[in-house]
């Protein structure tokens, strides 16, 4: 019975589809950061751009 719990348990570990899951799902959570970082990044811009250029058209009129 021992023995056959520590051999399902050695087999396991030799395989290699749970650390391939799990780097898989690190790249994944890292990519969704990276692109949170950039919209975020690129809505400040985009803000600071329209006010600016609201500015402009509402000096002029």
């Amino acid at each position: 019975m021992l023995s056959a719990i520590r051999e399902r348990l050695v087999n396991f570990l030799k395989k290699e589809d749970g650390p391939t899951a799990v780097e898989y799902a690190v790249m994944l959570a890292l990519i969704i950061v990276i692109c949170l970082a950039a919209v975020q990044l690129l809505g400040q811009n985009s803000s600071k751009l329209f006010q600016t250029v609201a500015q402009s058209i509402g000096s002029t009129s």
